[in-house]
């Protein structure tokens, strides 16, 4: 069972302008909601401790920085490839 106290989520967004977006983040109950409603939408998530806990140092709607473009590409490649549109 997961600690829902430590529980973090963070939600991108990439509409192929730009950088993604972080468009939804939280700890606890919140991060746990966040995941809920994702599962709920058939959103692909992906469990990286480390990158949620870089992302969440992004303020919300801000693109992500440069120096995480390659391990959330990685995350991009992952969801494609869960829906089907990635080779």
């Amino acid at each position: 069972m997961t600690d829902l106290k430590n529980q973090l989520a963070v939600a991108l967004h990439y509409d192929h302008s730009g950088a993604p977006r972080v468009v939804a983040k939280g700890k606890g109950t919140v991060g746990a909601k966040i995941i809920e409603l994702a599962r709920e939408h058939g959103v692909p998530i992906e469990e990286n401790e480390v990158l949620a806990g870089a992302l969440s140092h992004v303020e919300l709607g801000d693109e992500i920085p440069e120096e995480l473009y390659t391990a959330v590409a990685e995350v991009l490649v992952f969801v494609l490839r869960l829906s089907g549109r990635g080779r």
